[in-house]
């Protein structure tokens, strides 16, 4: 009874706040706190609040929430040991399988750049003409137009 009571109270103070937040102009704010102030008026009028009082006070309840956690606990841990384990069994043996044949060739690690791709074969850079003076002549040309 005094659940009923409670929830009914939290869904008219929600309506009034969405009914202020309407006259301030913020009718898609208004809407959403309509919405969630009318939860509670809903769950108690489908019994559901009922429900969960008579469940909140019963040890077979509680006993039966302990077997769920257990059951998800249990869950989570196989799941965790599966991740770490790497797979299934089968999964397990067939990895073990081709590491022991060999699947990769020895020579597969070292990279096939080709023929005198290795650090010391890069071409040099040809060492330019440092008289001609056409190779900033554009710059000046643009620092002049500007009167720098």
């Amino acid at each position: 009874m005094i659940a009923e009571t409670v929830c009914s109270a939290v869904s008219v103070a929600g309506l009034g706040i969405a009914a202020v937040t309407a006259y301030r102009k913020r009718f898609l704010a208004a809407a959403r706190i309509a919405a969630y102030s009318l939860v509670p008026l809903g769950l108690v009028m489908t019994g559901v609040v009922g429900w969960l009082a008579d469940t909140a006070f019963s040890p077979t309840a509680w006993a039966g929430f302990a077997v769920l956690g257990g059951a998800w606990a249990l869950f989570m841990i196989t799941r965790a040991v599966e991740r770490r384990g790497g797979g299934t069994r089968k999964e397990r043996k067939a990895a073990k399988a081709a590491a022991q044949r060999g699947v990769a060739a020895p020579t597969a690690s070292a990279p096939s750049l080709g023929p005198g791709a290795g650090p010391g074969s890069r071409p040099t850079a040809e060492p330019r003409a440092t008289g001609s003076g056409d190779d900033f002549s554009d710059i000046e040309a643009i620092l002049k137009k500007h009167g720098i």
